[in-house]
């Protein structure tokens, strides 16, 4: 595990899945602040850890935004009840079928 490439893949997720403007520029620095405090750090044990540390968080941060895009791409949290209407009425238009024009409005006043 090479410093240089897991600072590089540290500050390449930050650029990636972190938000804009300042608060990237101070992830960024808060990172560099980091590498640079620990430059001196002889015990490889400690330096093992450190660097392994980052490499977690890399990894945590691209497998939260993976999990995010594919709750996206799933639609858990939109509601589908228009979408399953569509799918119904072109379903009905393919075997000749009109479907009425029923408004929700209109059964509940009923």
């Amino acid at each position: 595990m090479e410093t240089r490439s897991v600072y590089r893949n540290l500050l390449k997720t930050l650029r990636t899945h972190v938000g804009k403007g300042s608060t990237k520029t101070d992830f960024r620095d808060y990172i560099a602040q980091e590498f640079r405090k620990n430059a001196g750090l002889t015990d490889k044990d400690l330096i093992k850890k450190r660097l392994q540390l980052a490499e977690d968080y890399a990894g945590l941060v691209q497998s939260v935004h993976h999990h995010k895009a594919l709750l996206f791409s799933y639609n858990i949290a939109i509601d589908r009840t228009e979408e399953q209407k569509e799918r119904m009425r072109n379903t009905a238009e393919r075997v000749g079928l009109r479907l009425p024009k029923v408004e929700f409005q209109d059964l509940e006043k009923s």
